[in-house]
């Protein structure tokens, strides 16, 4: 694998570490900034809304780009505004930072998905998307137990003024190892493709992506991680308030659920290129099971502990088998299907922690988060079975011929 991917790797461990990392420190801006821990979880949902908006429009826009150029520009963008959020005392100011942030990192993630796939060549995609991927996961490993290390010692802003800083050797790392190649061409490094392409490009993509089979993997992408972060966002009142933990045990059961995640990512990256199926059905029995057990058995601490670091695994191998069977079956828009699989992937993360928080707000408490996750995965898999029925079925409801069934 080349280099140049761990160095895309590591500056997605900064953006993951800002994405994730409120879920430690809602706490501390529900009483800095006097908002309702719904509000406060809404931004998570803002920064995922954010993305699921900038994911294909930098996508579209960075056409023109070199890919070196596109992925410095959104990564020096996501630095600024982190800045920006540390010195505010505004939670509109803040929110708005977070959707800013949100729309440079979609397009640094779009573009880093389409460069390290192009990169690791043709066979290996579910390999180069974990390896970005596990930067998303060890920022949950590391990043978010830190930020919320720093929150606890010396409030939520040092969280952001620490992934700021992070950002920098991150914007070093890829002007040096990146490559200069454009996005979704053939020609040779350095040469930048004309402004004409851009358009027609993304129209022939765009028309790529249409196919049925594809949407449904990126629906059932979308509610997996929906549940994922449905239960994330909470995780910190759940665990103090139902669970019998004090806040010093938050950073330990943060880290728990990222080394779950990074486990996850690592043999969704192994079975994505040829087995999918064989994690896909197992595993997302299992992660429906898991959190109606977790549901029912929160009050119990040894239990959440187990079940903390089960579900982080189990999310994440099948979400991130989902986004890199979303990246093979885009494999004609080179530049928008990484740019989809992002805004599918935040569409779970913005509507999760939505819905997370209309549970708690109706006065369900703090474990309806997880009865809400069994019942978006759930839904995922009738979405699944309907989808298969129709493909053997056809359009005419009687059963596809075999001539039929092999085209598809």
């Amino acid at each position: 694998m080349p280099i140049a991917i761990y160095m895309l790797g590591l500056a997605v461990f900064a953006q993951g570490t800002s994405e994730f990392m409120l879920s430690g420190l809602v706490p501390g801006i529900v009483r800095d900034l006097q908002v309702s821990v719904p509000a406060a979880g809404a931004l998570t949902s803002a920064f995922a809304a954010g993305m699921i908006v900038g994911a294909p429009l930098t996508a579209v826009l960075s056409l023109r780009w070199l890919r070196r150029r596109a992925l410095l520009v959104f990564l020096t963008i996501f630095m600024i505004v982190h800045v920006a959020g540390a010195v505010t005392t505004s939670f509109g100011v803040l929110l708005a930072a977070r959707v800013a942030g949100a729309l440079a990192n979609a397009g640094f993630l779009a573009v880093g998905l389409a460069a390290a796939t192009a990169m690791a060549g043709p066979g290996a995609k579910g390999r180069a998307a974990s390896v970005l991927l596990g930067g998303i996961t060890l920022a949950c490993v590391a990043g978010v137990p830190a930020g919320a290390v720093l929150g606890q010692v010396w409030g939520w802003r040092s969280a952001f003024w620490a992934v700021a800083v992070v950002s920098v050797p991150a914007v070093v790392a890829v002007a040096v190892a990146v490559p200069s190649i454009p996005p979704g061409t053939a020609m040779s490094p350095g040469a930048a493709p004309p402004p004409e392409a851009a358009v027609p490009a993304a129209r022939r993509e765009l028309r790529a992506l249409r196919r049925p089979r594809l949407l449904v993997t990126l629906l059932l992408g979308a509610l997996v991680n929906g549940a994922t972060f449905c239960t994330f966002t909470y995780l910190a009142p759940l665990v103090t308030e139902v669970g019998g933990y004090g806040p010093g045990w938050v950073p330990v059961l943060l880290a728990l659920f990222g080394l779950g995640s990074f486990a996850g990512v690592s043999i969704g990256g192994r079975m994505a290129d040829r087995r999918p199926m064989r994690l896909l059905v197992p595993g997302g029995l299992a992660l429906t099971a898991g959190w109606i057990v977790f549901a029912v058995a929160a009050g119990n601490p040894a239990a959440v502990f187990v079940l903390v670091l089960v579900q982080g695994a189990l999310s994440f191998a099948v979400g991130s088998t989902l986004i890199t069977r979303a990246l093979y079956a885009a494999a004609d828009a080179p530049s928008l299907g990484g740019a989809f699989a992002t805004a599918a992937f935040n569409v779970g993360a913005s509507a999760g922690p939505l819905l997370g928080g209309v549970a708690i707000g109706a006065g369900l408490g703090y474990r309806s988060p997880l009865w809400v996750s069994a019942l978006l995965v759930a839904l995922a898999f009738a979405v699944a079975g309907a989808a298969l029925a129709a493909r053997r079925t056809g359009t005419t409801g009687r059963p596809a011929s075999p001539t039929r069934r092999a085209a598809r």
